[in-house]
């Protein structure tokens, strides 16, 4: 993150005042499921954080007072499908707290994005709840039931728009007939958008790495389209389908888990876009952004340690 005078508090709020966009478009097309999941997200975030400080003897409103573990929990919230279990997000901010920040040391010390580190092990523990989306708007009655199983509807979920296409496109369908279009998920990526280049200018993120991870999926898409377009994910599809905006502007860009040098930034920042097309194409899951970032997480040091910037007056 550049130098903006701004504490980490701060920064903090003003991360979350970019995500509102998308939110409220995530709101506006699918209901109330998502304002529940960050709720619940949320207040699990800070009892979590607070007993695990308190259990390490540290001080618990200086931990809490950061923001840290309010924004791991929205950006975990709204990864997950907005019908989900309550105890779904509840698992995955604990989880995210206590192993993706907490035992390395708490903000600062963590080599992985905590959020996506969430997601990931709720996605290989729990595959069936974390695909199934909303297919329609719906009341806070309607998610209130569903995501504290007090009933059962019919007919108000269905797999992700990814996870559809790569499984209509692999029982032998082609682009053509599949219409892949999503008004819902373009808006919710633009919102993210807007949210990612008001970050920009308000000079809280570098914009190496959201530009260098849309070159990469737009790279890497591309090339693979040429290959077959019939039978591969359109590049634009790329763009306006899953957390591509999330990921670029809001994930990737973690200043602790991310590169920290110009040139290292363009090269992880890409590489996250390769890989997201690679997963999304080739790979198991529907979508590839929190496993993408995860590696990448892991090849930081290394990628810092050959793109250091000579020091003035050193040959």
């Amino acid at each position: 993150m550049h130098s903006t005078g701004l504490n980490t508090n701060q920064i903090m709020r003003q991360v979350i005042y970019a995500l509102v966009l998308g939110v409220s478009a995530s709101y506006v097309f699918f209901g109330w499921g998502i304002i529940v999941q960050i709720l619940l997200g949320v207040v699990s975030a800070l009892i979590v954080e607070s007993a695990f400080v308190a259990m390490r003897g540290r001080s618990v409103l200086a931990s809490l007072s950061d923001g840290s573990a309010v924004l791991t929990a929205i950006l975990l919230a709204i990864s997950i499908p907005s019908i989900a279990p309550w105890w779904l997000v509840v698992v995955g901010v604990a989880f995210a707290i206590i192993f993706g920040k907490q035992l390395y040391g708490g903000l600062g010390n963590n080599p992985f994005n905590p959020a996506m580190l969430g997601y990931a092990f709720l996605l290989i523990s729990y595959p069936l709840q974390m695909t199934t989306w909303p297919v329609d708007f719906l009341s806070l009655s309607q998610v209130v039931d569903e995501v504290f199983n007090l009933l059962n509807f019919d007919g108000i979920s269905g797999a992700t728009r990814l996870d559809d296409v790569k499984t209509s496109l692999s029982l032998g369908s082609d682009i053509a007939t599949l219409q892949v279009r999503s008004i819902s998920q373009s808006w919710i990526n633009i919102g993210f958008l807007v949210g990612g280049i008001y970050l920009l200018a308000r000079k809280i993120i570098f914009w190496h790495i959201p530009v260098a991870v849309l070159a990469g999926i737009l790279t890497v898409a591309s090339l693979i389209s040429m290959l077959d377009a019939q039978q591969h994910l359109p590049v634009q599809n790329h763009l306006i389908l899953g957390g591509t905006m999330l990921g670029a502007f809001f994930i990737a860009t973690d200043p602790v888990s991310a590169s920290t040098t110009p040139r290292g930034r363009l090269i992880y920042g890409f590489l996250i876009g390769m890989l997201i097309v690679v997963i999304r194409t080739y790979g198991g899951y529907p979508d590839g952004v929190a496993f993408a970032v995860l590696l990448m997480n892991m090849v930081v040091p290394l990628i810092d340690h050959y793109t250091q910037p000579k020091v003035f007056g050193r040959s």
